[in-house]
């Protein structure tokens, strides 16, 4: 089932099947994905397409300097039948949300979606109002220099389990989106290959996946190392070690086996690393995979 989503996927967005591999660990391990990227390379697309192969409900929230917290979570109206207040909900009351150019909404509105990103619930008026299940937030943005963007915190950016890139297609992918078919007509055939149970399942089995302790020494080095390496100004938090551990799991479970590999580590490393290092070289213009792949060179398989 997993094959056949990644299949459909790759009918839809093409050329980018790393990236789509990453996207469905990113969910399957309960993780909330960021795609930063320039605009029209296919972020929107991707998420309506991961929506509805998964078979969720699915909500776009087009994030804009104006908008409102209320925007997000909903809002209290008053009710002249019960001489009370009733909650509206908001488009945040949805299986999969997306937050569309994030980073183009003040920090007030971004961190509307923190509560629900974290607790899978929202409060609103002293009342606390549970999310549909599953919940994933996938979040847009555009690269930080362009005018207009308010870049999130690292608190913010620490609650996304990966951030991808999508990049700019080759060639004959090029070709293939010139000449073929709409996309937007390929997303209203798309069929779910999945549903919310067949989801949660997965979900329940990405634990169980072994972890030797071999394996963990591997994973901790890492994380040492980006504590301790002066490239970097801190290091990875016990929330990220956590986060590469489930990854690298939900990543073996994929691939259809039943234990990680170092391989499985290094697969995830770079999504899930690179937004929580901050370079201290001047300029900053790593990307995410050169931290990557530094680690990666850094750190020795055991």
């Amino acid at each position: 089932m997993i094959s056949n989503a990644i299949s459909r996927l790759n009918d839809i967005v093409v050329g980018k099947e790393m990236e789509i591999r990453l996207c469905l660990t990113c969910l399957v391990a309960r993780g909330h994905l960021l795609i930063e990227d320039q605009p029209g390379v296919g972020k929107t697309t991707l998420a309506h397409a991961l929506a509805r192969v998964l078979g969720l409900t699915y909500q776009r929230i087009q994030f804009t300097s104006d908008l409102l917290p209320a925007d997000v979570i909903g809002v209290s109206v008053f009710d002249r039948a019960t001489g009370g207040f009733r909650f509206h909900q908001g488009p945040v009351f949805s299986q999969l949300i997306l937050a569309d150019e994030v980073n183009r909404a003040n920090p007030k509105a971004q961190s509307a979606l923190l509560e629900a990103m974290e607790e899978g619930q929202v409060t609103a008026d002293g009342s606390t109002y549970p999310l549909p299940m599953p919940f994933f937030v996938i979040a847009t943005q555009n690269p930080s220099h362009q005018i207009g963007t308010f870049p999130l915190p690292e608190s913010q950016l620490d609650r996304f389990l990966m951030r991808i890139h999508l990049g700019y297609p080759d060639a004959a992918v090029e070709r293939e989106l010139l000449t073929g078919r709409d996309r937007r007509d390929l997303l209203q055939e798309l069929e779910p290959e999945l549903d919310p149970v067949m989801l949660a399942d997965l979900q329940k089995r990405v634990p169980a996946i072994h972890v030797s302790p071999a394996l963990l020494d591997y994973l901790q080095a890492l994380i040492a190392y980006s504590r301790d390496a002066p490239a970097f100004e801190t290091g990875l938090s016990p929330r990220a070690a956590i986060g590469l551990l489930r990854a690298a799991q939900a990543w073996a479970l994929l691939d259809g086996r039943k234990s990680v590999v170092p391989e499985d580590v290094q697969a995830v490393l770079a999504a899930v690393a690179a937004h929580r290092l901050r370079s201290v070289a001047e300029g900053g213009g790593e990307t995410g995979s050169d931290i990557g792949e530094y680690l990666r060179q850094a750190v020795p398989v055991p």
